[in-house]
């Protein structure tokens, strides 16, 4: 039952049988002249050929989309009907209406970010909140938050990134505190407000004994000031051979998420004065796309160091589309629904195919969350001005609820798919 939702059955070709059929004539036809033994081997050989052509068709259809296959199909392990089913790759699908959609209420989860309360903050529309991520091969586990809470018992979730990573933490415990009767017993350790600003943000859920943690690490390797006598354009820096000095905080952790991207731009390094350093020499001529490809090789030699594969399961998020039009970042229209072409941001992206790449060559058994498509199409879905400042429109963040909901459902599936490790 669970094979026959992704495996297609393959019947002979037309073409085969007719060809069979023809020399099967001409075999009866001509069997008791000289020439039988010729029209045998023919038959024999057209047999044969037809028998390939079937098998090599069952093969890809069993086998689908080898052409076009990543290192994210890697990350191929969910449940279906309580079995464990390898070959779905949950990324590959599309966003259906969904009334029971969305999860929780944000007006009733404090630790929601105001900036992306887009309801909150005036959005009337409400269309984009019932959407819900299907994958064209197997439904995914159902959010159930009574057994998520469950499982997380005792445990320990840590995000680490930029503001998207901040996003999708919120959401995560907004969630879960969705299955919490006593919402006093669900606190920020620090009694922090949810801001920006704060580097490290951790929010516990008592009666579970588990921790849900944020560590704002945009750039996950270590930043710095500029050696001596470097130019005057270069104020800060950033040490591509050194992971962020916080990462001793990240370690021991249950489950580790990773994000990073929206930071690495001419517009958030160059012109605010940051350059790329590397064995203390600062390297004023390094694209952007090769000092991203480094500081993600030292990401991975600190993954294959630092963590314990029996202990933690990482993830790493790709990057997240964005809906900005073509005319700067002054142009964000957001639309009621989603885009029936691929918005801006696109399917793609140099960063995310950066991130794949490094995934793929770690020897720790990372889990890639392929989201850049899924967001690809939901430029109804962005903050735009329903923010806490209405002013600057912002078509690089969700609103909460929405898309990032969705990433942690995925994430959910694989996590309660298997204790330990995912295929």
């Amino acid at each position: 039952m669970v094979g026959s939702q992704w495996i297609r059955f393959v019947h002979p070709k037309p073409s085969c049988s007719k060809l069979v059929k023809f020399v099967m004539i001409l075999a009866g036809n001509h069997g008791r002249s000289w020439v039988f033994p010729s029209f045998s081997a023919l038959l024999m050989f057209g047999s044969l050929a037809c028998f390939f052509v079937v098998m090599g068709s069952s093969f890809l259809s069993i086998f689908p989309s080898l052409e076009g296959m990543d290192y994210a199909n890697r990350n191929r392990a969910i449940h279906i009907n309580g079995s464990l089913v390898k070959e779905c790759n949950v990324f590959d699908g599309d966003w259906v209406v969904d009334e029971s959609y969305p999860v929780y209420n944000a007006t009733l989860c404090p630790f929601l970010e105001k900036g992306f309360d887009c309801v909150g903050n005036g959005r009337r529309d409400k269309d984009y909140l019932k959407w819900r991520w299907k994958p064209k091969s197997c439904e995914i586990r159902k959010f159930d938050v009574h057994a998520i809470l469950e499982w997380l018992r005792g445990k320990r979730i840590v995000f680490v990134g930029d503001s998207l990573s901040r996003t999708q933490w919120e959401s995560m415990v907004c969630m879960l505190m969705s299955g919490v009767p006593d919402r006093n017993s669900v606190y920020e350790v620090n009694g922090n407000e949810i801001t920006k600003q704060i580097r490290h943000l951790a929010v516990r859920f008592e009666p579970f004994n588990s921790t849900i943690e944020f560590y704002r690490s945009v750039f996950l390797v270590q930043p710095g000031s500029v050696p001596r006598h470097s130019p005057k354009r270069a104020k800060m820096v950033l040490k591509l051979d050194q992971i962020d000095d916080i990462s001793r905080q990240w370690i021991n952790a249950d489950v580790l998420v990773f994000n990073s991207g929206h930071w690495w731009s001419s517009t958030k390094l160059f012109e605010m004065g940051w350059y790329f350093q590397i064995g203390g020499k600062i390297k004023l001529g390094m694209p952007i796309s090769k000092a991203l490809q480094f500081a993600l090789t030292t990401w991975k030699s600190w993954i294959d160091s630092s963590v314990n594969p029996h202990r933690t399961q990482v993830f790493f998020r790709t990057f997240e589309s964005t809906s900005w039009s073509r005319g700067g970042h002054q142009n964000c229209k957001v639309t009621r629904h989603p885009s029936r072409k691929v918005s801006t941001g696109g399917e793609r992206s140099w960063i995310s195919d950066a991130i794949v790449a490094a995934v793929a060559n770690t020897s720790f058994p990372v889990k890639l969350l392929h989201v850049t498509s899924m967001g690809a199409f939901r430029s109804d879905a962005h903050v735009g001005s329903w923010s806490d400042n209405p002013s600057v429109p912002d078509c690089s963040h969700w609103c909460l609820p929405g898309v990032p909901d969705m990433w942690n459902e995925l994430l959910f599936s694989f996590l309660l798919s298997h204790d330990t490790d995912i295929v």
